[in-house]
């Protein structure tokens, strides 16, 4: 199959053809609201109705086609609809769906393919359906390696949404409160490096990486009884604005992990398997975890997960009663297995690392021309733009964030927002020519929204 099967559809695109959202996206959309709640931001941002999605393009109920910067939050990174992994699940699909937990002959295949790309003898593996239960599956499985309860991690991360998932997470969001009413015991976060606001810096201004490992050493002493079974991070925050910490930040966690008898737990669900230009994106540092989660773009779209251990505590995943109803269906092995071949057989590690380059050489010119954008952040095709009403106080601009989000999908870009920080993860398919087209339609909103503010003429 050519590396370019996409661009069959991705000719003329964006091409919008009706006010937008459009009439019947308004009607269907209106319909599915008086019996579905909870929606996200972005769809109540942008309500808008899809109908079809090929590459990375997306086609709404009106007939509008729109150039896809989001990959289905992080999910479709291989683009939608890719024919070898559709054909995978296909062929699954009409001879066995389910057999629990049995060993088929498409498990085989994805364990030895996953024991084969993962670092440091990472291969006691078991699968799930979403990403929380993955987590889940990873805290369990910390206590019955360590035998401890207790467990770190950070200001803004986001694990799932059930209850040790997210207790390892940020609580009260605004308006949602189903997070509470509190944080399960034993569970404790603390700052994480974030170089563009750093709660601990230097005389000269910088991020000081060091007085955060000590502060965490303080933090175990007085905040635990010091039975801290893992440290569970994401390696870069998705939800909290596509935040990466300086170098030297894992490499420094992963010795005091070690000095202090803690498991290193890696989160991900959002980053990993191709996202940043690795398979892991722990991997741009050299540190490799003790337990590892794997979702979204692992099945590019079909409902696949993982969660995976050192072989030396592979037994903890017997004593933990690790399988799911679910977790492993031979669909769901065809689609991760037919996944990780596209990322080799189309080169995409390096297509990820090459376009993420151009990129963010594009965003730091976009930061240098832009009076609100305050700081642009990226690997691979993770990205993020922050928007501040003045780049010397870095006040947070979030309703230019709604705003710019707004007018760029108006203009036929499906992309993210995330208050004042807006993110990006286009297909890791794209070439240059689309992920310009891309950034040019977002520094149109984002110009547009400077002279409304009566930042430029």
């Amino acid at each position: 199959m050519s590396k370019d099967w996409w661009k069959q559809n991705a000719e003329g695109i964006p091409s919008i053809i009706t006010a937008l959202p459009g009439p019947k996206s308004v009607e269907m959309h209106a319909n599915t609201c008086k019996y579905m709640r909870g929606l996200s931001g972005q769809v109540k941002l942008f309500p808008v109705c899809f109908d079809e999605g090929f590459g990375i393009t997306l086609t709404d109920v009106d007939g509008n086609k729109y150039l896809d910067f989001s990959s289905g939050i992080y999910v479709t990174s291989l683009g939608h609809c890719h024919p070898k992994i559709s054909e995978a699940i296909s062929y699954w699909a009409k001879r066995l769906m389910n057999a629990h937990d049995f060993t088929t002959p498409v498990k085989e295949k994805l364990m030895e393919k996953m024991a084969g790309i993962l670092p440091g003898k990472l291969n006691a593996i078991q699968l799930y359906s979403d990403g929380t239960s993955a987590v889940e599956a990873g805290i369990r499985a910390a206590r019955a390696i360590t035998g401890k309860h207790e467990f770190l991690s950070c200001f803004r991360d986001f694990h799932g949404k059930s209850m040790a998932a997210v207790s390892c997470a940020q609580m009260h969001r605004g308006d949602v409160h189903s997070y509470g009413p509190t944080r399960a015991p034993g569970f404790y976060m603390l700052p994480r490096p974030n170089p563009y606001r750093p709660t601990f810096a230097k005389p000269d201004g910088t991020i000081d990486t060091d007085r955060y490992i000590s502060f965490y050493e303080e933090f175990i002493l007085e905040a635990t009884v010091g039975n801290v079974a893992a440290f569970v991070l994401e390696p870069v925050q998705g939800w909290g604005g596509s935040i990466f910490p300086p170098d030297d930040f894992f490499p420094k966690l992963r010795k005091f992990c070690d000095k202090r008898g803690i498991l290193l737990m890696d989160d991900e669900v959002l980053a990993g398997m191709g996202r940043t230009g690795e398979w892991l994106t722990l991997n741009h540092w050299d540190v490799i975890p003790d337990i590892v989660t794997f979702g979204k773009s692992f099945g590019n779209g079909f409902p696949v997960t993982a969660m995976v251990v050192k072989e030396e505590y592979a037994e903890a995943l017997d004593k933990i009663s690790a399988s799911s109803s679910y977790g492993g269906n031979p669909m769901a092995c065809a689609a991760a297995l037919a996944s990780i071949e596209v990322i080799e057989e189309e080169d995409l590690l390096e297509n990820a690392t090459r376009v993420g380059k151009f990129i963010m050489k594009r965003l730091e010119q976009m930061k240098d021309r832009h009076p609100i954008i305050g700081d642009v952040k990226g690997k691979g095709m993770l990205l993020g733009i922050e928007l501040v009403k003045d780049k010397a106080t870095k006040e947070p601009f979030e309703q230019a964030g709604k705003l710019v989000y707004q007018k760029a999908f108006a203009k036929g870009l499906a992309w993210i927002p995330a208050g004042h920080i807006l993110r990006m993860s286009p297909p890791i398919i794209m070439d240059e020519h689309y992920a310009g087209m891309g950034l040019d339609i977002i520094e149109d909103a984002i110009g547009e929204v400077e002279r409304e503010f009566g930042y430029t003429r």
